[in-house]
């Protein structure tokens, strides 16, 4: 135990920090978005913060790996912290000279999501690098724990901190939770570069796509990031959906949706301290395959069909509980498979191929929802669908829910399919590690 602890020690100083920071900069983000709808009392001004933020994400991902496979990870992590943070510093003084605008936030959020793209592959090369091989499991577990604390600590900390001290307090603890990020990263935590021949001459394009390419040769893991990318249409249309009828239906309301939500960041949480501890499993590709299809088959039925917010909580439950093991066996496969000096270029492309879906399902899930779903449900009083999905409004995003789940499993299906034949094993993950 003592050993592991001391080869994982700086990771761990890495791990605890930016989670902390990660913690400041989501309050910052909730508190902006409460301060935009107040001034602006537009819902589609205030989504149009997460458009703003995702943009970079999905355009420039794929060359952000390419820059982190040529540039030194821990300058790339420190800088792009350092301009995210005078990003806020500039929110603030707006702010407090009362010159504010949305204009300004839509601005330096897509600022702030360029310097996350940037970051987020020399991130994830620089935790391969700290992390020893037979520690990749415990760790992820370790992320999906801090990101399932930092989402249902992020509300109730901005909040608190906005009703009493407003903006300026709320930016004032994530510039804290910034300098003791910034300052334990400089100081104290080496990250190794990996051992490779540095193609200078090589053009940033191309650098690109040799991440494509190292996708295609790998048929088992292109499926599975194409499986994902397909689960997350469904999953943000949900996310789209589901506040629409919980915060429409005779028993819903903004407490529900709240104790609904709380629900999936229990799970979340639950699920990531239950990976932790699990021994290796036999065939990761089918871990993952059956943990997605726990959570697409169960809870877009349950709050679906269900008439109760106790009924909607199990339903987030069982949605959300396996979601941690998918995210940790994923990793594995990843972090084992991608030699090193890869990982920024494949590491991108993934994110591109795997996240692009997300801003096309929270746009099809409010469009079904307000020009398909509701209408038609307006128009079947007295029908089984009435019976089974309720009446007025909210039956319509309960009635889509289920056809999300119905997608959910067909998605699941046709990957298990194309994924049939491939298995990830103990025996895999030594014949790896013994190459590299």
């Amino acid at each position: 135990m003592k050993k592991h602890f001391k080869e994982l020690r700086q990771y761990l100083l890495l791990w605890s920090t930016q989670s902390l920071s990660a913690l400041g900069s989501g309050m910052t983000g909730y508190a902006l978005t409460l301060w935009l709808y107040q001034e602006t009392g537009s819902a589609l001004k205030t989504a149009l913060l997460q458009i703003c933020t995702y943009a970079p994400y999905v355009l420039m991902s794929i060359f952000a790996g390419a820059l982190s496979d040529r540039w030194n990870k821990k300058r790339i992590i420190l800088g792009c912290d350092l301009f995210a943070a005078m990003s806020t510093v500039a929110v603030l003084l707006l702010a407090l000279n009362g010159r504010l605008e949305g204009r300004h936030l839509y601005l330096i959020n897509a600022v702030n999501g360029l310097m996350n793209t940037i970051q987020r592959p020399a991130s994830d090369v620089a935790a391969t690098l700290l992390i020893p091989k037979e520690e990749y499991q415990r760790t992820s577990g370790l992320r999906s724990f801090s990101d399932s604390l930092t989402s249902i600590l992020t509300p109730v900390f901005a909040t608190a901190f906005f009703a009493f001290g407003g903006l300026g307090a709320v930016i004032a603890f994530d510039l804290t939770t910034f300098a003791a990020a910034f300052l334990t990263l400089s100081v104290f935590i080496k990250i190794p570069e990996p051992e490779t021949e540095r193609k200078s001459g090589t053009s940033l394009l191309k650098s690109a796509g040799e991440g494509l390419v190292w996708l295609k040769s790998k048929p088992a893991v292109l499926y599975l990031i194409l499986f994902l990318s397909g689960i997350n249409l469904v999953a943000s249309a949900h996310k789209a959906v589901l506040p629409a009828m919980i915060l429409s239906v005779p028993n819903g309301g903004k407490a529900v949706l709240g104790m609904v939500n709380a629900a999936v960041g229990a799970a979340t949480l639950t699920g990531s301290i239950i990976v932790t501890v699990l021994r290796r499993p036999k065939d990761r590709i089918r871990t993952i395959r059956l943990s997605l299809l726990l959570s697409m088959s169960t809870e877009n039925f349950i709050l679906a069909f269900g008439k109760t917010p106790l009924l909607w909580c199990i339903g987030a439950v069982c949605g959300w509980i396996a979601i941690p093991c998918m995210g940790a066996n994923l990793d594995v496969i990843l972090r084992t498979e991608i030699p090193p000096d890869m990982q920024g270029r494949v590491f991108s492309c993934r994110n591109t191929l795997q996240f692009f879906t997300i801003p096309l399902g929270y746009c099809l899930g409010g469009a079904l929802t307000d020009s398909v779903f509701e209408p038609y449900m307006r128009g079947k009083t007295g029908s089984l669908l009435n019976v089974w999905f309720g009446s007025g409004k909210g039956s319509g995003a309960a009635m889509l829910l289920a056809v999300l789940g119905l997608s959910g499993v067909a998605v699941c299906a046709v990957f298990g399919v194309l994924l049939r034949g491939y298995k990830w094993s103990e025996a895999e993950e030594h014949n790896i590690e013994e190459k590299t």
